[in-house]
């Protein structure tokens, strides 16, 4: 049987000024998440909203820009329908559940193409305008979540219809790999017994003052503990500066790395010990996926995609939003015993690597792409 050929489309438009092989480096996660789901076997085309038309090859996988500019959704829908009947796609993954409109545009062209949409962190929409939603999603065979649990509130809103199918599976997985401590720590100047990292935005979804809290409680029993802070945006720095410099368990044991190139995040994760996390919501964790790739030990909040990532919390240890308390008992109790950086790769490895998580999307694949057949004949 020929393996089912998927056409994984993004509707928002790359930036008009990159070239569309920038693009496929900037965006890391278009590629990775094409290259996942090859992973398992099955034939991916990408199709990208641009501003002028091209197609690119990259490992196996052909990337069609498309040129939307001037295009309303109906527009949008013929033009990205042409292209699937012209490659004569299988099934259509569309990334994003707030693009759910453009998907409905897209199967007003193409009825009998089931139509699986993954989603990356959205929420369901304002009250006024869940009919026109509960009318898209009609036409929508799936949707994948990190976690079942986040169909929740969509489900709740009365979006989802009893004929959906609902899938678990990561958003992405990780290149990154465990490496030899000691040296990534000569590379990157790491230290502690913990060696604690956080990667994240200091922003308040991110709760980086409960980790803060967490960490001068728990370094009374941990002395060497030190806690190093690499982040993009950082809207809460004035605070989370003060914070430390007021502290004395935190002054000097708590590193501000400031901004760093993903291309170094792997070795600062290489570097940890352990991964910590005070968020308060993800449609993942591309971090938390990045630390178990490189076998570090979690720490992080217990929300579901955080669940799903740490097999309920069975590699690691969760701990209630907000609750520095419990954070700071995870820490000391993993000092005690916590499990190796092989232990931890193992897990990622059956779990949440490429080809688990294509063997995922093969599967999902398969079932929306069965249920058309069956209801066509």
């Amino acid at each position: 049987m020929a393996a089912l050929h998927v056409a994984q489309i993004n509707f928002l438009q790359a930036p008009a000024g990159l070239a569309h092989d920038e693009v496929l480096e900037r965006w890391h996660s278009l590629v990775d998440i094409a290259e996942v789901a090859a992973s398992g076997g099955t034939r991916v085309t990408v199709v990208q909203a641009s501003a002028r038309d091209d197609v690119l090859t990259r490992n196996g996988i052909d990337y069609h820009f498309i040129d939307i500019r001037g295009l309303g959704a109906a527009g949008r829908g013929r033009r990205f329908a042409r292209l699937l009947a012209d490659i004569k796609a299988d099934v259509l993954h569309a990334n994003g559940l707030d693009f759910v409109g453009d998907a409905f545009a897209v199967s007003q062209c193409l009825p009998q193409l089931p139509i699986l949409v993954q989603d990356h962190a959205s929420r369901p929409p304002r009250w006024w305008r869940r009919p026109r939603w509960r009318r898209w999603y009609a036409a929508v065979s799936g949707v994948a979540f990190t976690a079942l649990e986040q169909a929740q509130p969509f489900s709740a809103a009365g979006l989802f219809g009893p004929q959906l199918r609902l899938f678990a599976i990561p958003e992405s997985s990780s290149r990154f790999a465990p490496g030899n401590r000691a040296d990534a720590r000569v590379e990157t100047g790491l230290y502690g017994d913990p060696c604690v990292l956080w990667v994240g935005h200091l922003s308040p979804g991110k709760d980086p003052l409960t980790v803060l809290d967490g960490v001068a409680r728990a370094a009374s029993e941990l002395p060497d503990l030190q806690l190093w802070c690499a982040f993009g945006s950082a809207p809460l720095f004035d605070e989370v500066e003060q914070r430390i410099e007021q502290d004395p368990q935190l002054r000097g044991r708590v590193h501000l790395l400031g901004k760093v190139a993903h291309t170094h995040v792997e070795a600062l994760m290489q570097s940890a010990d352990v991964f910590v996390s005070g968020s308060h919501h993800e449609g993942s964790g591309y971090a938390l996926l990045e630390a178990l790739a490189c076998g570090a030990v979690p720490v992080v909040t217990d929300i579901p995609s955080f669940r799903a990532l740490t097999d309920n919390g069975r590699v690691g240890k969760l701990w209630p939003c907000g609750d520095a308390t419990r954070l700071a008992e995870a820490l000391v109790d993993l000092a005690a015993s916590r499990p190796s950086s092989q232990q931890v790769r193992a897990h990622f490895d059956a779990a949440l690597s490429f080809a688990a998580v294509g063997r995922r999307w093969a599967d999902a694949y398969a079932q929306v792409h069965g249920d058309r057949q069956r209801r066509a004949s």
